[in-house]
C-alpha cells in the first residue's frame, strides 16, 4: 500500500547570521528586544513576507528592508513582528480609577486630553472615549480629546475604522454598546462616528525623541514594556514623563512594573505613577 508522505518544505531557513541581522534592526529602530527565544516566531513572521514579495531569502528581504528609503518596508517589517492584541474595558482597575480619582478633577477645563500610546488597534482609547461620555454626557462638557499613537501603520488602519467583530468588546456592558456602536449587515460593530471625531490617530515611535508642546494629565502606556529591556524602558518613561502635567499619571499594564527602571515618578499603587507637583487646576 502505498502512503502519502507530506511535502517537501522548500522555505528558506533563518540562520543565526540572518537573525541577529533582523534583531539588531528591530532593537535599533524599535526597541524590540527579539531574545535568541524568539528565533521561531521571528522565521514564521518573516517568512510570510517572503513569500507575499516571492523573496527567495531572509538576507534578501533584509537587504531590502534596509535599502528602502521611504522607510516603508521597515514599517511594513514592525507590523509583522508586533503583536496587537487588546480588547476594550482591558484591565478595568484602570477605568475605574480614570474616573474616581482623574475625572473629578478635570471637570472645570475647557477639554480633557489624554493620550493613548500605544493604542493597538483602537479598542484602547475608544474604551477611554465612551468610558468617559457616560459621565460627561454627549456632546462632552468638556471637550473630550484623545491622541491615538502607534508604531504599527496595520494596527492604525484598523483603529481608524473602528470596526469590530462581537468577541472583541470584551466586558463592555450590552446599553454601551448600543449606544456608541452600530450593528453592521455583515453583523461587525462599528463605533460612532461622533465618538471617533474625538481621537486623532497618528503613527509615533515612542523611543525616538518626541515633539510637541501638549500636555496630558493622564497617559495610558500598557502592555509595551514587557518588549523592551530596561534602558529602553527607562527612555520610554523618560519620553513619556516630559507630557506628562505635574500631578498627571502614567498607567502602565497590570503586568508591568517600574521596578529597576530610573525615573522621577512616584508610585501610586500597582500600574499606576505620578508626577511630582501640583495637578494643574
Amino acid at each position: 500500500m502505498r502512503r502519502d508522505t507530506p511535502a517537501e518544505d522548500h522555505s528558506p531557513s533563518l540562520g543565526a547570521k540572518e537573525f541577529e541581522k533582523f534583531r539588531r534592526l528591530a532593537y535599533d529602530q524599535f526597541g524590540l528586544n527579539l531574545t535568541a527565544a524568539k528565533h521561531d516566531l521571528v522565521a514564521a513572521r518573516l517568512g510570510k513576507k517572503l513569500r507575499e514579495l516571492k523573496i527567495p531569502s531572509y538576507a534578501a528581504y533584509y537587504d531590502l528592508v534596509v535599502a528602502d528609503r521611504s522607510g516603508e518596508s521597515l514599517i511594513a517589517l514592525i507590523d509583522s513582528l508586533s503583536t496587537n492584541h487588546t480588547s476594550f474595558l482591558r484591565e478595568a482597575s484602570h477605568f475605574d480609577f480614570l474616573l474616581t480619582q482623574v475625572l473629578p478633577g478635570l471637570r472645570k477645563r475647557a477639554s480633557i486630553d489624554i493620550w493613548s500610546a500605544p493604542c493597538s488597534t483602537g479598542e484602547e482609547p475608544y474604551s477611554i472615549a465612551v468610558t468617559l461620555l457616560e459621565k460627561l454626557g454627549m456632546p462632552p462638557k468638556p471637550a473630550l480629546r484623545i491622541r491615538a499613537t502607534d508604531i504599527s501603520t496595520k494596527a492604525l488602519g484598523i483603529a481608524k475604522k473602528g470596526v469590530y467583530a462581537a468577541d472583541r468588546l470584551g466586558s463592555m456592558p450590552a446599553a454601551m454598546v448600543k449606544k456608541y456602536f452600530t450593528q453592521t449587515a455583515t453583523g461587525l460593530f462599528q463605533i460612532n462616528p461622533d465618538v471617533r471625531k474625538m481621537i486623532d490617530f497618528e503613527r509615533v515611535n515612542l523611543i525616538e525623541p518626541l515633539r510637541g508642546s501638549r500636555m496630558f494629565p493622564i497617559i495610558f502606556c500598557r502592555n509595551v514594556m514587557i518588549y523592551f529591556d530596561k534602558p529602553t524602558q527607562e527612555r520610554l518613561v523618560a519620553n513619556l514623563t516630559q507630557f506628562l502635567e505635574p500631578g498627571g499619571y502614567l498607567m502602565i499594564g497590570h503586568s508591568e512594573s517600574l521596578m529597576g527602571v530610573r525615573h522621577s515618578l512616584e508610585y501610586v499603587q500597582p500600574a499606576i505613577y505620578r508626577k511630582p507637583g501640583a495637578a494643574t487646576a
